[in-house]
């Protein structure tokens, strides 16, 4: 599996997995408008020519949000959603950003104890921020020196 910067030739297949993984999907133009986005970065873990996953942020400043993160349904419990993650923070601290915030489902207890081993800590909580269904989310943070 290789990890790297999404480029536009992955983005049909970005926007495919929104689709599968999320009730409200990022449209392909969404997408496609991060890569011209000095704000973001994105990331997709490719096998071959599949799409394994990907996860996408943005910073301001020296704090990074990270709004997507999805691994196909194949690929998933196999390490690709921990790869990149921290192939994400990798990145985020060659660009100088000290920290990332998520926002996660309250019910969604695999991708919480992602989140968990890789150190993020609950800080918040969104109420009804989720919508279809309507849901809480939590908000996780994680800190590090740069």
């Amino acid at each position: 599996m290789e990890i790297r910067k999404m480029t536009a030739a992955e983005v049909p297949q970005v926007a495919e997995l929104e689709k599968l993984c999320f009730s409200l999907p990022w449209s392909e133009k969404s997408v496609a408008g991060e890569l011209d986005n000095p704000l973001s970065v994105w990331l997709v873990a490719m096998e071959g020519e599949s799409l394994a996953g990907y996860v996408g942020s943005q910073t301001v400043i020296d704090e990074t949000d990270m709004m997507n993160l999805a691994v196909a349904p194949r690929f998933r419990r196999q390490g690709v959603g921990e790869a990149l993650v921290n192939a994400l923070e990798a990145s985020l601290k060659d660009l100088g950003s000290r920290c990332l915030t998520l926002e996660v489902r309250d019910s969604n207890a695999a991708a919480r104890a992602l989140y968990a081993k890789l150190g993020f800590e609950e800080i918040g909580r969104r109420r009804g921020y989720y919508r279809d269904p309507r849901e809480d989310a939590l908000i996780l943070r994680k800190e590090w020196e740069i």
